[in-house]
C-alpha cells in the first residue's frame, strides 16, 4: 500500500479511464445514497497513490461484473468534507457497507480475487456491524447509505 508521501507529479487518473465509468465518485453517493443497493464499495484513496490507481482498474472491471453493487470512489484530499473525520493512514483502503451498517474497513491491496470474494461474501451476508471498526466509519455509512443519515 502507498505510504504518506505523495509521488510528485502523479496522474491523476489512469491511462484510459474514462469519466463514464461505473465506479461513482463519493460526491454523487452523497447526493444519492444507496439505500436500496445490496451491498456500498467505497474505496479510500489518494491522487498521488500509484496503488491506487491499480485498484481503480480493479474496482472498475469488478464493477462491471456486479451491476447491482454501488462501487465509489473517494479521495480523501479532495473528498475530505464528504469523508468527514475518517483518519485514513494507508492506502488504498477499502470500506463496505449495507443499509448505513459499515462491514469492512480496512487497506486493501489491488489483488481483484481478494477484493471481489470480499465483496460476494460481504453482498450475501446479513448485515451485522463489524466489531471494533471507527465510529466515523459508521457516521460515513449511514451517510451514504441512508437519505438524511449522518
Amino acid at each position: 500500500p502507498c505510504g504518506a508521501m505523495p509521488a510528485p507529479d502523479a496522474p491523476a487518473q489512469p491511462a484510459g479511464s474514462a469519466t463514464t465509468a461505473r465506479v461513482v465518485p463519493v460526491s454523487r453517493l452523497a447526493a444519492q445514497p444507496a439505500a436500496d443497493a445490496p451491498l456500498v464499495v467505497l474505496a479510500l484513496c489518494a491522487q498521488w497513490c500509484g496503488t491506487c490507481r491499480e485498484f481503480r482498474l480493479t474496482l472498475e472491471r469488478l464493477a462491471e461484473a456486479r451491476h447491482d453493487i454501488v462501487f465509489a470512489w473517494a479521495d480523501v484530499e479532495d473528498d475530505a468534507e464528504l469523508v468527514g473525520d475518517l483518519d485514513v493512514e494507508n492506502f488504498p483502503t477499502l470500506a463496505l457497507f449495507r443499509a448505513g451498517v459499515a462491514l469492512h474497513y480496512g487497506v486493501s491491496l489491488p489483488h481483484e480475487a481478494v477484493v471481489a470474494r470480499l465483496v460476494e461474501t460481504l453482498a450475501a451476508a446479513t448485515p451485522r456491524a463489524a466489531p471494533g471498526l471507527p465510529a466515523e466509519i459508521e457516521v460515513l455509512a449511514r451517510r451514504l447509505s441512508q437519505p438524511g443519515g449522518g
